[in-house]
C-alpha cells in the first residue's frame, strides 16, 4: 500500500513552501495565478486529498461545529443534540461533542480547544455560572441554548410557562392542594425560575405553598416526597420528568397513587412507565433544530442575532 501523501509531500513535489500549498488550498488571493495553477496541477496528478485541518488553515472552513453540552446523561439535552446533529448533517457539517459538567473553567477550556481547531462555530448549552465574556468573543459564530445572552443568539425555554401549564392542568382537574418538588435554586432556569413560577401561582390562587428542592435526579425526587406530603395533598408538580419518576415510585410505595404528578420534559420513558402522568415539553428537540439552523444561517451571513423563547406543549 502506497504512503498517503501529506501537505509536506505536495510542497516538495511542487517546489514551494508548505505555507504556499496551504494558501492554495484555501483559495488565498495573494497566491500568484501561475503558482496556484502549478500547485493545483501537482495536487491533481498526485491524487492528494487535503485533510480538514489543512483546509482550515488561514481561515478556511472545516464544516465542523462544536457542541458543548452540560451532561452526557441528560435526557433533555440528548433530545436537543439529536435534532442538532440531524440539522448539521443535512447541511454538510460534522460535529465535535464536549461535556462541560456545569464547570465554568472546563467550558472555557473546551472553547479554547475549539478555537485552536478553527471550528466554524459553536452551539453551547448554557448554565448559571457560564462565563459570558468568553462566549461573547464568538459573536455570530455561536448560539446558546437555555441561557439568554444579549451579545449571542439564544434559544430559550419558557420556564415560567412550563410550570404554569402543569399547574393549570391540575387546577382544571379539581386539584388545589399542590406541592412542588424542584431543583436547587442555584440553577437559575430549572431551579430558580420554575420554583418562582410555582410560588407565584400559589399566591395568585390563595394556596399555601409546600415545596422542597434537591438534585436533578430521580433518586432526589424519591427521597424528597415525604417532606411535601400530608393527608390533604392532591398533587405534586415536579420541575422535571426525572424527578417525577422518583416521586411516582415513592407514592406507589406509600399507597398514595390517588395523588396526581406532573413533570417537565416530555420524556418517553415517563410516558411509557406512567402513561397517565401529565408532562410539559419545553421544546427540547425544537431548540436543537432551531439552534443549528440559526448558527448555519449566521455563518453564511443570512441572519442577524436572535433571542427566541419556545412555547411549551403537553403530552396530553
Amino acid at each position: 500500500m502506497s504512503k498517503k501523501l501529506t501537505i509536506h509531500d505536495i510542497a516538495a513535489l511542487a517546489g514551494v513552501g508548505k505555507s504556499t500549498v496551504s494558501r492554495v488550498l484555501t483559495n488565498d488571493p495573494k497566491v500568484k495565478p501561475e503558482t496556484k495553477a502549478h500547485v493545483e496541477k501537482v495536487i491533481e496528478e498526485s491524487g492528494y486529498v487535503p485533510s480538514k485541518s489543512a483546509q482550515s488553515m488561514r481561515g478556511g472552513s472545516q464544516k465542523v461545529i462544536g457542541v458543548i453540552i452540560s451532561r452526557l446523561g441528560s435526557h433533555s439535552e440528548n433530545r436537543a443534540v439529536s435534532s442538532i446533529l440531524t440539522t448539521l448533517y443535512a447541511a454538510g457539517y460534522d460535529a465535535v461533542i464536549m461535556e462541560s459538567q456545569f464547570d465554568r473553567d472546563k467550558t472555557n477550556e473546551h472553547l479554547d480547544v475549539l478555537h485552536k481547531r478553527n471550528v466554524d462555530g459553536v452551539i453551547l448549552f448554557g448554565f448559571t455560572d457560564c462565563d459570558q465574556k468568553q462566549l461573547e468573543i464568538w459573536q455570530e459564530k455561536m448560539v446558546v441554548i437555555a441561557m439568554d445572552v444579549s451579545a449571542i443568539s439564544s434559544i430559550n425555554y419558557d420556564n415560567q410557562g412550563v410550570i404554569d401549564k402543569a399547574l393549570a392542568h391540575l387546577l382544571a382537574d379539581g386539584r388545589r392542594e399542590i406541592s412542588y418538588i424542584g431543583v436547587d435554586p442555584s440553577d437559575r432556569t430549572t431551579g430558580q425560575l420554575r420554583l418562582q413560577a410555582y410560588l407565584d401561582w400559589c399566591q395568585m390562587n390563595g394556596v399555601q405553598p409546600r415545596y422542597v428542592t434537591g438534585r436533578l435526579h430521580h433518586e432526589s425526587g424519591y427521597e424528597l416526597v415525604d417532606q411535601v406530603l400530608n393527608e390533604s395533598t392532591e398533587a405534586i408538580a415536579c420541575a422535571s420528568d426525572t424527578l417525577a419518576i422518583g416521586v411516582i415510585k415513592r407514592l406507589q410505595e406509600l399507597g398514595r397513587e390517588e395523588i396526581a404528578v406532573t413533570g417537565v420534559g416530555g420524556n418517553d420513558l415517563l410516558s411509557f412507565l406512567f402513561p397517565n402522568t401529565f408532562s410539559v415539553d419545553p421544546g427540547y428537540e425544537e431548540a436543537g433544530q432551531r439552534a443549528a439552523a440559526q448558527l448555519i444561517q449566521q455563518l453564511s451571513g443570512d441572519s442577524e442575532r436572535v433571542h427566541i423563547t419556545l412555547s411549551p406543549t403537553s403530552n396530553q
